[in-house]
């Protein structure tokens, strides 16, 4: 890539964290308040967007943010961008970042329909609907287990980042010092909800049935019940995202080389 280039990809990768941290704060805020927009997940975050002024060009950056991150996501996974050592702890990180690529695909495709004004029910169901397609394949029923196991691996990072505080490595020495206090407590909020999906995925594998498929929104809703962990995850989920938001300005990107975006053929 060009400086130019790379300067521009770099923004987009800002502007995707930012996405990303406005989203889970949105979330963490819901999930708190009595709307019952929180059963929704992303949904009724983006739902909350749109309804506010100017909403339909917010959501517009959302999605156009959430999809830099995305791509940004699985090119640091499939290239090993970052780095990671060829064993099995780097290649369970690698594929720990091409999961976080496709929830985030997901997010932003959520954030476009939402934009153009073909949203979905804010009432959930998002993820069943969009399981069914996959499970009616020949392999769907393995590429649904699959997708549950990444996001499993995906959780266990995320629990990682939070014991040992690893993602400061990637964060500004200039940063704010309570960054890592606040991103322990937002990648733990994050473990929880994504070993519930993770699960969810699993078990419909098993099951060979997509109502078992739990969403961002389902998961958390599934913690209700437990009063105090609901709460404290709900909070969780905020400070990730307020933790992504500063993210945003302080996040090391690696620079990406037209070789990343090849196959490396032998």
């Amino acid at each position: 890539m060009t400086i130019d280039t790379a300067q521009r990809f770099s923004t987009l990768v800002r502007l995707g964290y930012a996405a990303r941290g406005l989203t889970y704060f949105l979330l963490g805020v819901l999930a708190l308040g009595t709307s019952g927009k929180q059963r929704a997940g992303a949904q009724g975050v983006f739902d909350y967007l749109q309804d506010m002024p100017m909403g339909n060009a917010l959501l517009s950056v959302v999605a156009l943010g959430l999809l830099a991150y995305a791509l940004f996501k699985l090119i640091a996974g499939a290239s090993n961008l970052e780095n990671h050592d060829s064993d099995a702890k780097g290649m369970a990180a690698r594929v720990g970042q091409i999961a976080s690529g496709v929830i985030h695909l997901g997010l932003a495709y959520a954030a476009y329909r939402f934009a153009s004004g073909s949203k979905s029910s804010a009432g959930g169901g998002g993820e069943e609907a969009m399981a069914q397609p996959v499970m009616d394949l020949e392999l769907g029923a393995l590429l649904i287990g699959l997708a549950g196991l990444g996001m499993l691996i995906a959780a266990i990072l995320q629990a990682k980042h939070a014991l040992t505080g690893d993602f400061m490595k990637h964060i500004a020495a200039r940063a704010p010092r309570a960054v890592e206090a606040v991103g322990r407590a937002g990648h733990a909020a994050r473990a929880v909800v994504f070993a519930i999906i993770g699960w969810s995925l699993v078990r419909a594998a098993w099951l060979n049935s997509e109502g078992a498929v739990k969403g961002l929104g389902e998961a958390l809703l599934s913690l209700r019940e437990g009063g105090l962990v609901y709460t404290l995850v709900a909070i969780g989920l905020l400070m990730f995202g307020a933790f992504s938001l500063v993210t945003a300005r302080y996040r090391v990107i690696p620079q990406i080389s037209r070789g990343d975006l090849r196959p490396h053929l032998r």
